[in-house]
């Protein structure tokens, strides 16, 4: 692994750790600097989470048109003003701001990453650029817990990082200049259709785990004890994917698929249980069903599509975006619902039990349709 690539992924793990200082908590505290209650907040953040992964393809085109390193240029500068916007301005607008960041940067990331690799290299590689990001999502929590009461300083601390990362990311070595570039109006022509299709439910799943259980833990964890829970989850997360990759390369992909739903569904129902070793148990089973969902649904997209890397990463970032958007919208009203008649630990259930429905009959339609 060259150095280019080395210094990228520290770039990647720094900005996880800024992202994700402030995210996991935004629930928390949207809700308390708007004054409005969790149907609200998750339609704010489903809709701010679908901007940032919709436009992904875009993006991931305009990437390739300006240069992959220029785009990654451009994204942190756009995550620092967000972050500056968090500091001193609208909280709504620094949320909108950064998944814009999120947006262009993911796809070119991944890109730089991925378009000089063999199809040999690319589970490893792949699995190696996840490891670096997931390392910053763990760490970013317990970042954010630490400063949590005090958002003045969490926010003055993650402009000062993006400020140094702009500077980091200008001393990249530019891409090959044989990249191919993708015309605007074929961003989204060649689509891995069950790949983006699982997507949108893994992440649909997945972002009720990173939007609510925040909310759940309160009083049932102290601050400090949900970020070490969140580090865990991402640790495993970094530990488990790299060491499964060539396996989960070589996996038929029903199999993954039911091997990874089967423990993040584990994981919604040691969620259920309320306490700290449940919740932390439930953090364990997301780890590894999360890790092999994640990578599988990329590479067989990679596998599937006749596209560049990146353009294909961005249709996989807007199917992430779907899902991200249904669990804002759909999964906010939800968690409402249990919350109005008491019993928050029936939301973990159904969510449980959409984790044992909603694959087979995706790919169940697909084999259909090919009849």
């Amino acid at each position: 692994m060259g150095g280019a690539r080395v210094l990228l992924l520290v770039g990647g793990f720094l900005v996880n750790v800024g992202t994700f200082a402030v995210y996991p908590y935004l629930a928390v505290v949207l809700r308390d600097r708007l004054g409005v209650g969790m149907a609200q907040v998750g339609v704010v953040l489903g809709a701010a989470m679908l901007v940032q992964f919709a436009s992904a393809p875009v993006t991931a085109a305009v990437a390739e048109r300006v240069g992959l390193k220029r785009a990654m240029v451009v994204a942190t500068a756009l995550y620092a003003v967000g972050a500056v916007m968090y500091l001193g301005g609208p909280v709504v607008l620094g949320l909108f701001l950064s998944c814009a960041a999120g947006a262009l940067y993911s796809p070119a990331y991944r890109g730089y990453l991925a378009h000089s690799a063999s199809a040999d290299e690319r589970p490893r590689l792949v699995s190696a650029g996840n490891a670096a990001g997931n390392l910053g999502i763990a760490v970013g929590p317990v970042v954010g817990a630490v400063f949590l009461d005090d958002p003045g300083r969490l926010f003055a601390m993650t402009s000062v990082l993006y400020a140094v990362l702009l500077v980091g990311h200008a001393f990249l070595r530019p891409e090959h200049e044989n990249a191919v570039v993708e015309p605007f109006r074929r961003v989204l022509r060649g689509l891995a259709v069950t790949p983006f299709v699982v997507t949108v439910v893994t992440h649909y799943v997945y972002m009720q785990f990173y939007q609510y259980l925040a909310v759940f833990a309160v009083g049932r964890l102290p601050i400090a004890g949900y970020g070490v829970v969140m580090m865990g989850y991402s640790l495993g997360l970094a530990v488990v994917q790299p060491l499964v990759a060539d396996r989960v390369g070589q996996a038929r992909y029903p199999v993954a698929l039911g091997i990874g739903f089967s423990f993040v569904g584990l994981g919604m129902v040691a969620f259920a249980g309320g306490t700290v070793g449940s919740i932390a148990v439930g953090a364990a089973a997301m780890s590894v069903g999360t890790a092999v969902l994640f990578l599988k649904n990329d590479l067989e997209a990679l596998a599937r599509s006749t596209r560049s890397a990146t353009v294909t990463f961005g249709q996989q970032r807007l199917a992430a975006g779907f899902g991200a958007f249904l669990s804002g919208v759909v999964g906010g009203a939800v968690y409402g619902v249990f919350e109005s008649v008491a019993w928050l630990p029936g939301f973990w259930l159904v969510i449980a039990a959409q984790c044992a429905v909603l694959p087979p009959l995706v790919l169940l339609g697909r084999a259909s349709r090919r009849r």
